[in-house]
């Protein structure tokens, strides 16, 4: 077979996983290995996120089976370089129209240690499949997000989190990492060796170079009780300090135009396992998208109508490994804007927010999410040194968002919010000047690393104010 059919069957291949997922899987990709990172012909293939919020156009795509290979690739490959998990970030952190590049093909866990429960990971895990693999080990991680699709380079990159007034994000459990920078070389970092470059690559978002592999402290495996609930939403925000004292976990969801919350706990427990129950949240969406359409108008009867529909609606338990009860599925996209506020003023935040939704009848089903979070040392983390409390608005991905999120933005500001990482924001260097106290640090590091700016597409560089 000649080398021009050989390349169109590979397109052909990888468009149609493309068009089935989003992402493209690592067997496709090794289609296109690190040796192979010419520009593509006359039309590159495109990319876009999970939300379909986000695209582009890159000249070359790779996938390095090992660090020797991404070590040679940043040297030689079109820039800017930018890596892709499962396309779950909502800001601009991956556009690139130079190299995309995947790490799908370094994935799995590598080894554990059963004295210190640490394990080493490959950086382009999924979340989901670490979660059971570390469970084969006998062991969990201490906490995860409420989705387990990410990759965990991506996850920690990002500061990514779960929920629990005396946990941190999954960046904190990180003990060591290797990165690959824009040289070619390889480190290996932690709070000893390097901290510097540790402390600034917990939460980097791409931008010091490739994270390859991370040890992350686990513990052994656990199991946990979920409890959900439905409650009026001033109950729930009122009974915050006691859920979150008194919970391993608390989260809650605030369903807009409805006056009620749904609250979800988790607890540890010997408990034999219960059945998994069948996911309705997507169903529930839906229904909730077709009262919008349906009663948009009539803000009063909406609310009637849900609260019909909720009332009585007895609390459910369930029972499992910690990995399966923290994260659930997201069938029905959407875009997201979240920010991290300082614990003690969230509540009179999520109450304004709630207040300029129904009070300006804003087009929104999605439920308002509320979580907590522990406080860090991570220079670029949302956490750094501040108890917080994050709260998330979303909108239907096939609606434009902006009219949303720029009502919110506002408030969330105002309360010194420090936005996710990967999720919607209107920030510029100046204002993260404002809210990190590392951030020069965090600058300097980035400097010395990546003194060409490799890793830097147009969204980066307007993070860091680089001209």
């Amino acid at each position: 077979m000649n080398s021009s059919r050989r390349n169109l069957l590979k397109l052909a291949t990888a468009a149609s996983a493309l068009a089935a997922t989003g992402t493209i899987p690592a067997i496709i990709e090794k289609a296109f290995a690190a040796d192979d990172v010419t520009p593509a012909a006359s039309k590159p293939l495109p990319w876009h996120n999970w939300s379909g919020g986000q695209s582009c156009n890159p000249v070359a795509r790779a996938a390095p089976a090992n660090e020797a290979e991404l070590a040679d690739l940043l040297k030689k490959t079109p820039t800017p370089i930018r890596a892709v998990g499962a396309g779950h970030s909502f800001s601009g952190l991956v556009p690139t129209d130079g190299t995309l590049l995947t790490l799908d093909r370094m994935s799995g866990v590598i080894d554990h240690d059963p004295a210190t429960h640490q394990a080493s990971v490959w950086a382009g895990t999924r979340l989901g499949a670490m979660g059971d693999a570390l469970a084969k080990r006998g062991l969990a991680l201490d906490n995860m997000p409420d989705i387990n699709k990410q990759s965990l380079a991506g996850a920690i990159s990002t500061s990514t989190h779960g929920t629990g007034v005396d946990i941190g994000s999954l960046s904190t459990f990180v003990q060591g990492l290797t990165l690959v920078t824009a040289s070619g070389d390889i480190i290996d970092c932690d709070a000893t060796t390097k901290p510097d470059i540790f402390n600034a690559a917990r939460v980097s978002i791409g931008s010091l170079g490739m994270i390859t592999k991370v040890r992350l402290q686990a513990r052994p495996l656990y199991k946990l009780k979920r409890r959900t609930w439905i409650a009026p939403i001033d109950e729930m925000l009122e009974q915050i300090p006691d859920l979150e004292a008194k919970n391993r976990n608390f989260e809650f969801y605030y369903i807009p135009f409805s006056g009620m919350a749904l609250g979800i706990i988790n607890n540890e427990t010997d408990e034999p396992e219960t059945p998994t129950p069948v996911n309705e949240d997507d169903d529930g969406l839906r229904e909730l998208k077709m009262l919008e359409d349906w009663l948009g108008w009539a803000p009063s009867l909406r609310r009637w109508a849900i609260q019909k529909a909720l009332g009585g609606r007895p609390a459910e338990e369930r029972v499992d490994y910690s990995h399966k009860t923290l994260s659930t599925e997201r069938g029905v996209r959407f875009n997201e804007m979240e920010y991290h506020l300082p614990r003690e003023v969230a509540p009179a935040a999520l109450r304004e927010i709630i207040d300029t939704i129904e009070k300006n009848n804003i087009k929104v089903f999605f439920p308002i999410e509320f979580r907590t979070i522990a406080p860090d040392d991570i220079w670029l983390s949302p956490f750094y040194q501040r108890k917080t409390c994050s709260i998330a608005v979303h909108q239907f991905h096939e609606w434009d968002y902006h009219p949303y999120f720029a009502a919110i933005e506002p408030i969330y500001r105002k309360h010194e919010g420090r936005p996710h990482w990967g999720k919607l924001n209107t920030l510029t260097a100046k204002d993260f000047e404002t809210l990190y106290p590392k951030w020069e640090d965090f600058l300097e590091v980035r400097e010395e690393l990546d003194p060409e700016g490799k890793f830097l597409n147009p969204y980066l560089k307007k993070v860091f104010g680089v001209a």
